[in-house]
């Protein structure tokens, strides 16, 4: 019974193992007759390649300043509202003067009394010292006593004291009438550079207290972006580096510009730096205030082996690409390096590629999967397949 139970066993393991021999067979046959993949492909070029960093900003004025009063007073006229433009020196507003005008008069006055007083001051000390060389003369021949002469002598120093008072008291009146001036002066709101007028905070009539602004003055001949970097881009940014802006006001025009500064340190609670690029705006195009993208080249190669960006895809192993050989029907699968990345295209670094990229249809494609080019015909029969186009 023991033999016929084993001969059984045996018969049994005998036909599972025919079984699975034949339906290996028969999936084998079935791969090697799977249908190729439709994909679309592009060749491997060679050209030029930059690499753009992108940032968001804001557009500020290279230069900005409020004209404001030193003085208080009643505003009585204002030439210029927004937009309208200013030269250096030219006279933007006007306070009542009136009181000052009346001040520097009486310090004028004042200055021509103290004047009087120096002269008279002058002439007595002069008469003092004539005197006093009179009798010193006459003191040597024993014709005065020393009483006189000491007499003389101290009212010759009381006038030199008199006379310095009063040469003291022009200069108190000159400074005095200078200030006056100058105050005077204040009355006159004057542009201390070139530019627009941004703002306009007062009108005709009304009373400025010292330091009231009454209009903001922007120069826009140049402007400048602000911007902020991140620290993984930090290291790439470089004073003076071209730039290029571009605004949503002006859809299709670049800017042309160069990196400014770029702060020394990153703030922490963001971990961003602040970058600042200068634009040439002679033109007056670029308004403050505007919303700009800051386009900075950071790395570029004059020749250099592409593929469009399309054509690489990340595996386990990395990067990679599916080559399709020329005159072939069959995909190789290349590990490669890359270098600058863009959104059209892909600098590979490694290894020489040659024939045509797989561009459309990776993700079914393994190494030595077959496919289906445009513009080829439909696969043989039996492929299972039906023809698609890429």
């Amino acid at each position: 019974m023991l033999i016929v139970a084993g001969a059984v066993v045996l018969a049994l393991i005998g036909y599972r193992i025919t079984v699975l021999l034949t339906r290996n067979s028969e999936s084998g046959q079935r791969d090697s007759g799977r249908p190729p993949v439709a994909v679309e492909v592009s060749p491997v070029s060679f050209g030029p390649i930059q690499e753009l960093r992108q940032f968001t900003g804001t557009v500020f004025p290279y230069n900005q300043y409020v004209v404001a009063p030193k003085v208080s007073g009643r505003l009585l006229m204002i030439r210029k509202r927004i937009g309208d433009p200013v030269r250096r020196g030219e006279l933007i507003a006007q306070i009542d003067d009136a009181e000052y005008q009346q001040a520097v008069r009486e310090a004028e006055a004042n200055l021509r009394i103290a004047q009087a007083s120096f002269a008279e001051a002058r002439s007595q000390a002069d008469l003092a010292r004539q005197e006093k060389e009179r009798l010193e003369s006459l003191r040597a021949k024993d014709l005065v006593t020393d009483s006189e002469f000491e007499s003389a002598a101290t009212h010759y120093e009381a006038q030199q004291s008199r006379l310095a008072l009063a040469e003291a008291q022009v200069e108190q009146r000159e400074a005095s009438l200078a200030s006056a001036r100058i105050r005077l002066g204040y009355t006159r709101l004057s542009a201390s550079r070139p530019g627009f007028i941004g703002e306009r905070f007062v009108d005709e009539g009304a009373l400025l207290a010292a330091n009231a602004a009454v209009v903001l003055v922007v120069g826009i001949d140049s402007v400048i972006v602000r911007t902020t970097i991140t620290e993984r881009d930090y290291g790439f940014i470089d004073r003076g580096q071209p730039v290029d802006v571009v605004v949503d006001a002006f859809a299709g025009r670049r800017f042309r510009g160069s990196v400014a500064r770029v702060a020394p340190m990153m703030r922490e609670a963001s971990r961003m730096a602040e970058m600042e690029v200068e634009v040439d705006n002679s033109d007056h195009f670029l308004k403050p205030g505007m919303f700009a993208r800051v386009e900075v080249m950071t790395a570029s190669r004059d020749s250099t082996q592409l593929v469009p960006s399309a054509a690489v895809v990340d595996r386990d192993t990395g990067p990679v690409v599916f080559v399709v050989p020329d005159g072939a029907t069959k995909v190789s699968r290349v590990s490669v390096t890359t270098g600058i990345v863009t959104p059209s295209m892909t600098e590979i670094v490694e290894p020489p590629l040659s024939g045509r990229v797989v561009t459309l249809g990776q993700h079914l494609l393994e190494d030595g999967s077959p496919v289906l080019l445009p513009g080829s015909e439909q696969a043989p029969a039996g492929g299972g397949g039906r023809k698609t186009t890429g």
